[in-house]
C-alpha cells in the first residue's frame, strides 16, 4: 500500500506539472492523452488494439481516450481500407500541427529529465521497468501468496501416526471424498481400521499439525505387487488449511518414507476431476501410467514416481 501510494503521488504530481508545462508552450492536449498522441504521431493510423498493446493501456481506456480527443478535433476515425469492419484512428490536421508544435518542449523536457538523472543515485527508468518485468514474471499477488504459504509452513509438522489420530485420519478423509465423490466399501475398511489395515501391513501414516491441530493425514500402503512396493494413498488437507503447502509436505514425507525403506518406485490412484491434486503430484514428480487393476470406481488416472 505504502509503495503503490508512493507511485500514486509522484504520478499525481508530475500531471500537476504537465498542465503547466503544456500551458507554458501552448500545446493544448490533456496530460492523460499523451500516450495515444505520441504514438499516432509516428504512425499515419492504427487500430484502437494496437493503440493499446504499444502504450500498455486497456482496450476500454484507449477508446474514451480517442473519443475525447475526437471531440477535440485532434484525432479522427474511419473505416480501415483492408479490413472494413474495423475502425483505425489517426491525426487530423490539427493533431498533425499540434505535432509539429510540441517539438520544442520534447526537447525541453527530455533535457529536464536527463538533468534531473544526472543528480540521482539511482536511474528511476530502469529500476521500474525491473520492478515491471518483475510482476510480469510473477503478480504481487502471487508473490505475496508465496510468502504467506512460507511463513506458515514453518508452523506446520509432519509427524508418524499415533492411535489418538485415529478419529482425525477418518474425518479428513471422509471429507473430502464426500465432498467429490462417495464413500466406497474399500475406503470404510481402511478407515475404520489404519492400524490393522495399513501400519500392521508393513506401512505408515503421516499426520500433518498447524498449530498443534491435525489438519493433513496420508499414508503409505505396503503393497503385493510385483513391479510397486509402495502405494501413497489416503491423503487429506482440511478445507481450512488448504493453501499452505500441507499436501506437499505430506506427499514428500511419504515418498522420502518409501525410499528410506528401499522402494524404486512409489503409486497412487486419484481422479482427473481433482486438477490441484493431480498438479501436486506432478509437482512431485508423479507421471501418468496404465494398467494395473484397482478396487476404487473412482480410480480414472494411476501414476508413479520414481525414487
Amino acid at each position: 500500500m505504502g509503495l503503490g501510494s508512493r507511485l500514486r503521488r509522484l504520478s499525481e504530481r508530475l500531471t500537476d506539472e504537465a498542465h503547466n508545462v503544456y500551458e507554458l508552450y501552448g500545446v493544448d492536449i490533456k496530460p492523460k492523452w499523451f500516450p495515444v498522441f505520441f504514438v499516432l504521431s509516428q504512425n499515419q493510423e492504427m487500430t484502437i488494439t494496437s493503440i493499446a498493446e504499444e502504450i500498455g493501456h486497456s482496450h476500454p481506456s484507449v477508446s474514451k481516450i480517442v473519443r475525447e480527443m475526437s471531440k477535440n478535433g485532434i484525432v479522427q476515425e474511419k473505416k480501415g481500407a483492408d479490413d472494413k469492419r474495423k475502425n483505425v484512428v489517426s491525426l487530423t490536421a490539427k493533431g498533425i500541427e499540434l505535432s509539429e508544435k510540441i517539438q520544442p518542449q520534447y526537447d525541453d523536457v527530455n533535457s529536464t529529465i536527463e538533468e534531473m538523472m544526472s543528480h540521482t543515485r539511482h536511474n528511476l527508468w530502469n529500476a521500474i521497468e525491473e520492478f515491471e518485468f518483475l510482476l510480469d514474471e510473477k503478480s504481487f499477488f502471487k508473490r505475496v501468496k508465496s510468502q504467506k504459504k512460507k511463513r506458515e509452513s514453518k508452523d506446520i509438522k509432519v509427524i508418524p501416526y499415533q492411535s489418538k489420530y485415529q478419529q482425525a485420519f477418518k474425518e479428513l478423509n471422509e471429507e473430502w471424498i464426500s465432498q467429490y465423490f462417495t464413500m466406497e466399501d474399500a475406503d470404510r475398511k481402511v478407515l475404520a481400521t489404519p492400524e490393522k489395515s495399513i501400519i500392521d501391513k508393513g506401512g505408515h501414516i503421516f499426520i500433518a499439525l498447524y498449530q498443534e491441530e491435525v489438519m493433513g493425514v496420508c499414508a503409505l500402503l505396503k503393497m503385493d505387487d510385483p513391479d510397486y512396493e509402495y502405494e501413497l494413498a489416503k491423503m487429506a488437507v482440511s478445507l481450512k488449511a488448504r493453501g499452505k503447502g500441507i499436501g506437499w509436505l505430506l506427499g514428500k514425507a511419504v515418498a522420502d518414507k518409501a525410499k528410506s525403506l528401499g522402494a524404486k518406485k512409489l503409486y497412487l490412484e486419484s481422479n482427473t476431476s481433482l486438477q490441484p491434486a493431480i498438479n501436486l503430484y506432478i509437482k512431485l514428480g508423479f507421471k501418468k501410467v496404465f494398467g494395473r487393476p484397482t478396487p476404487y470406481e473412482r480410480c480414472n488416472i494411476q501414476m508413479e514416481l520414481e525414487l
